[in-house]
């Protein structure tokens, strides 16, 4: 059986909240996805590290030195982007005393609430949880 689209929520709520409280552990648990382009980050710095190196080799046998000042930039860009980890955007929150974890809002687009005193998100977790006391 699938899970609710409000469960999935929850789920995606909850690894937003530990990646942001702990992102050594969640970086150790991310999927094949992140372990991909892991790969992918590596193998492009090993590629470029490599071409970096032909270039400097170049710049020094034909003793054009801003063939091989390119090259060594390459290598250390290369090298760097190789060794950096990717950059996730966390969404964060605060965690209430229910356990739901609330955002907070971005300093780009400011949260927008309804003529009804709450956003929709908040409208669609209380009809959320009036169904399920309700049973």
């Amino acid at each position: 059986m699938p899970l609710s689209e409000h469960e999935q929520q929850l789920l995606e709520q909850m690894e937003q909240a530990l990646y942001a409280e702990d992102p050594k552990f969640a970086s150790q648990m991310q999927g094949s996805g992140a372990r991909a382009a892991a790969r992918r980050r590596i193998a492009v710095g090993v590629v470029g590290g490599i071409v970096g190196l032909a270039l400097v080799l170049v710049g020094v046998n034909t003793q054009i030195w801003a063939v091989g000042a390119v090259g060594f930039a390459l290598m250390v860009a290369a090298v760097a982007y190789a060794v950096t980890p990717q950059r996730r955007k966390a969404k964060l929150g605060t965690v209430q005393d229910d356990g739901t974890v609330r955002r907070a809002a971005s300093p780009k687009s400011p949260k927008q609430k309804t003529q009804r005193g709450g956003g929709f998100m908040d409208r669609m977790e209380q009809r959320w949880d009036r169904r399920h006391d309700e049973y």
